[in-house]
């Protein structure tokens, strides 16, 4: 039993005839009498009748019919219901970030987003290897990940909008004698402790690169993921780190200089379930975070 059949049934009490309901509903006739014969399998009672050449409905038929009304009446005020809720302009808009893009991304969010009538975020921070990020998109609405520039792109399951393709640099301490030049090769770093991510996370990879552009494995001294950690252990001397250039704040004590010979880039991306999007509040939120990714890549200062 489905909402169509019910409607079926109701437009044969009141219009009496196969061929009239088939005319109104702008189908043939035999779909008409198909669907009829669908429903009556689902109700042990006859709900018609032959009267002449007239298909009528029986008593079960005339009470099922009446509850037919009782159900598109449901049916609309829960259609219009959602209508009324994917058109909302505010409403919760629940939003997941790895951490420096929450860093340089959370404050402008939710500054462009005060004022009565604005879609309300609900921020949390996911800090998960690179395939772990489509998952999520269960849990939120919008998910900001990073994956690096030559990596499989995400999975069809969800739409992806880029917002940063952002550099990563080498970060040093202010005194490193590479701090002379304007740019460092693979062969310039090769022999520096490291400072790099766990296993799975997408910066590592780059690391892997810089190894094998220089032709020797690198001395990787600490795992740490969390950036701003990093910047406190290169400026302490623990070594040399990648440090992506606009989502983190500016260290005194460190510099920064651009990668030769690697491709030392990373996508920012929001990552959504297609569906969500159907929400005006949603699409305000991804506008906003386009925004505010242009904001922070047209303060870029230089490096150095």
């Amino acid at each position: 039993m489905d909402e169509r059949q019910l409607r079926i049934l109701r437009e044969l009490g009141e219009l009496g005839s196969v061929t009239a309901v088939a005319d109104a509903l702008l189908v043939t006739p035999s779909a008409i009498s198909q669907q009829l014969r669908l429903l009556q399998r689902a109700i042990p009672v006859p709900l018609t009748e032959r009267q002449g050449r007239r298909l009528v409905l029986t008593d079960a038929g005339q009470a099922l019919a009446g509850a037919a009304v009782e159900v598109e009446t449901a049916l609309a005020r829960a259609r219009h219901t959602v209508e009324e809720f994917v058109g909302q302009p505010g409403g919760e808009v629940s939003v997941a970030a790895f951490h420096s893009a929450g860093t340089a991304l959370f404050p402008l969010l939710l500054r462009s987003l005060a004022g009565p009538g604005r879609p309300v975020p609900r921020l949390a921070d996911e800090d998960v290897p690179q395939e772990d990020f489509p998952r999520l998109t269960r849990e939120y609405d919008i998910v900001l990940a990073h994956r690096l520039e030559h990596a499989p792109p995400w999975p069809d399951t969800v739409a992806a909008t880029t917002l940063l393709r952002e550099p990563l640099d080498v970060a040093m301490p202010a005194d490193h004698p590479l701090t002379a030049k304007r740019r460092v090769t693979p062969r310039d770093v090769a022999d520096e402790p490291w400072i790099t991510v766990h296993d799975g996370f997408p910066v590592l990879a780059v690391i892997e690169a810089v190894a094998a552009a220089a032709g020797r494995r690198l001395h990787l001294a600490h795992r740490i993921n969390e950036f701003t950690v990093v910047a406190e252990v290169v400026a302490a001397g623990g070594g040399i780190a990648l440090m992506p250039r606009w989502t983190m704040r500016r260290h005194p004590a460190l510099v920064l200089r651009p990668l030769s010979g690697v491709r030392a880039h990373r996508h920012i991306d929001a990552l959504y379930r297609p569906e969500r999007t159907a929400r005006s509040a949603v699409r305000t939120v991804l506008t906003e975070l386009r925004r505010a990714a242009r904001d922070i890549q047209n303060r870029e200062a230089p490096t150095g």
